[in-house]
């Protein structure tokens, strides 16, 4: 089963291209941070202005530089169940290990109908992490189609990004140890640890991972008290890298220290003023910058 952190990897940008160079160097910081597993071109990796081929190859290069250390879990989540199914084909030709499947976006299907479409994508073959974030896609998977789904053997894991700690304890209370109950919200990743959550897929992580990996280390192995330091450390920086559209923060965060170029893909762009001042103080705080 998926345990631990999982970091939704950015996709570095250098004059409008992938920086590969970039990308294979924070891939390597990542897996020496003790980071458990990488999440390339999701939502955070900026897969909706990729291009197909870009997508892939922001797949190809994540396995190439991780080696098999840790497992790579490829966003190839659509609104259509076509292109996630040939995105998913394609991240299993290259070498993916698993892929996050977002629920489908704007378009709004029925339960059934999300049960349907995860269904389909499965066929593919590989292990699959179902992705709920309702706020983003305007599509709630809800608990019991959850569980309807975890009896899928390709469903290994459910990413739960609500933020909400009894939907965490529904969801677990419905599915047990089927699959990985997994936060995709860093600022109630502690508690969700506490009420069973196995991991988390991570966007802090990009900029702390060792910290991350650590809070969950201490959680899994009962340290309740270092786990909630640590939570309580990192707080500031869980709600500054969202306090506009993620990626823009994380990656803002990460030019500042140095690790990538300060370049998003329109309709995303660069943060200035008060905003960029408040994440520099954030990282000065935590002796970043």
């Amino acid at each position: 089963m998926l345990k631990g952190v999982f970091t939704a990897l950015v996709t570095p940008l250098r004059n409008d291209r992938v920086d590969e160079e970039s990308l294979r160097r924070l891939v390597d910081e990542q897996i020496r941070a003790g980071i458990d597993g990488l999440v390339p071109v999701g939502t955070t990796g900026e897969s909706p202005t990729l291009s197909y081929q870009e997508h892939i190859r922001v797949v190809q290069i994540v396995v190439e530089e991780a080696k098999k250390r840790v497992p790579v879990i490829a966003g190839t989540g659509s609104n259509s169940t076509r292109e996630a199914i040939e995105l998913t084909n394609s991240a299993k030709a290259v070498g993916a290990d698993a892929t996050l499947q977002v629920t489908p976006y704007y378009n709004k299907p029925t339960q059934d109908g999300l049960y349907r479409h995860f269904a389909a994508i499965a066929s593919a073959g590989l292990p699959m992490v179902l992705y709920n974030v309702p706020g983003r896609t305007g599509c709630d998977l809800l608990p019991d189609t959850i569980a309807r789904l975890s009896e899928l053997p390709q469903v290994v894991g459910v990413k739960e990004a609500t933020g909400n700690l009894q939907r965490a304890a529904q969801i677990i209370a419905r599915v047990g140890s089927r699959v990985a109950i997994l936060s995709g919200d860093d600022a109630t990743a502690m508690p969700f640890y506490a009420v069973g959550g196995q991991g988390c897929i991570s966007v802090i992580s990009n900029v702390v991972p060792a910290d991350m990996a650590a809070m969950w280390d201490a959680a899994a192995s009962g340290e309740w008290a270092k786990a909630r330091e640590l939570h309580y450390k990192l707080f500031p920086l869980s709600e500054g890298l969202f306090i506009e559209a993620n990626p823009i923060p994380v990656k803002t965060a990460l030019a500042m220290m140095g690790k990538i170029g300060d370049e998003l893909r329109p309709p995303l762009y660069a943060m200035s003023g008060a905003n960029r001042e408040r994440v520099r103080k954030i990282l000065a705080d935590l002796g970043l910058v």
